[in-house]
């Protein structure tokens, strides 16, 4: 009778601790004009909070639900570096594979400072390949043919441009076409497209509901994304052309934060010594093998603490996660804009939710 007792007290508290969450939360959707908010709390095996806020767009009256999908930007890296592992531990690579070793009749045209640059190199940002991050890029010639052909030649034509230095000050320049490359190295390997190799691994193995690109708002009810323009939110159709070019796999997912608090309670099973679709010493390295920027994580260490850390947004969307590593909790926003004022409020949630479960 005591334990019942015990458990209904927690429960109470747990449920009361929600609400106010919840509270604190659409008060800042508000205060900082942010369309919608998603938000999760979850440890290994439960999900501790869950909250979907606000509206798809300011131009909508369409109430916010866990079933809206959301671009999450570049957290799709973790996503590919995840994908990568698999192969990794099936021995169809190496974390030391060079580049080279899997394309050798790129290597005459390509600079000769990428000549070691290995998997794990273009995965951690270490490989010296410039950003491609969508300001001051070098003009990408009209590529043609299928996604996977158009990532070849991109691939091929950032291998003949200088590096960019790394060093004791600058230990990782991060770069969405160093993601490409990686990609290029396992489509090279498995003889799949990086879209059949999304859809194989997380959507018919893990069940994750993945998809590519925008979250479809033309057809269905659904998030659009909000860029903001001369001090204004303005909302994005899906069949906007927001040109990520060829560096997909660093970034054009979408899915629901349900389904991404999927993904990354994996990862904390994972990195409390559970075998699932990786091994507990892969997740190890995913998370902790390099530093400061591991493998589609960044690996923080400071006040004590450990974590994975990383955002991600192409100017419309804004998503972040937080994994405490120590604590084994992960905190997970999704919001459908990008502004000055959502990094705020998406900040002061973040602080919020960690005061309240990071104990």
């Amino acid at each position: 009778m005591k334990m019942v007792t015990a458990a209904c007290f927690v429960l109470s508290i747990t449920c009361s601790l929600a609400q106010k969450t919840v509270s604190f939360a659409d008060s800042i959707r508000k205060a900082y004009h942010i369309p919608e908010i998603n938000y999760a709390v979850v440890d290994a095996n439960s999900t501790l909070e869950i909250a979907a806020l606000g509206r798809h767009s300011i131009a909508l009256t369409d109430t916010a639900t866990l079933n809206d999908r959301f671009h999450i930007g570049s957290n799709t890296k973790a996503m590919t570096a995840f994908i990568i592992a698999k192969y990794v531990e099936k021995g169809k690579l190496k974390w030391t594979t060079k580049f080279f070793e899997v394309f050798p009749e790129w290597k005459k045209k390509s600079k000769p400072a990428y000549a070691a640059i290995t998997l794990q190199d273009l995965l951690s940002h270490k490989a010296g390949i410039l950003p491609f991050q969508g300001e001051n890029d070098p003009v990408i010639p009209p590529f043609k043919g299928t996604n996977s052909q158009k990532r070849k030649q991109f691939g091929a034509f950032a291998l003949t441009l200088d590096p960019v230095k790394i060093d004791e000050n600058t230990p990782f320049i991060y770069s969405n076409a160093g993601y490409t490359l990686a990609t290029l190295m396992l489509e090279k390997v498995s003889a799949k497209s990086w879209e059949q190799l999304v859809d194989e691994e997380l959507n018919k193995e893990l069940k994750l509901d993945v998809q590519l690109s925008w979250p479809e708002n033309q057809k269905h009810r659904d998030t659009w994304g909000h860029s903001f323009e001369n001090g204004k939110l303005q909302p994005i159709p899906s069949t906007f052309d927001y040109r990520l070019d060829y560096t997909e796999p660093a970034g054009d997912i979408n899915m629901r934060l349900t389904d991404y608090a999927k993904f990354i309670q994996l990862n904390l099973q994972g990195l409390g010594g559970q075998k699932n679709y990786l091994t507990p010493a892969t997740y190890q390295f995913i998370h902790k093998g390099i530093e400061n920027y591991a493998l589609g994580w960044y690996n923080i260490y400071e006040n004590g603490n450990e974590l994975s850390t990383h955002s991600g947004t192409v100017g419309t969307y804004y998503t972040i996660a937080h994994i405490d590593r120590l604590k084994n909790k992960a905190y997970l926003i999704f919001t459908n804009s990008f502004s000055p004022d959502t990094q705020q409020g998406v900040r002061l949630l973040m602080r919020k939710l960690k005061e309240n479960y990071g104990r």
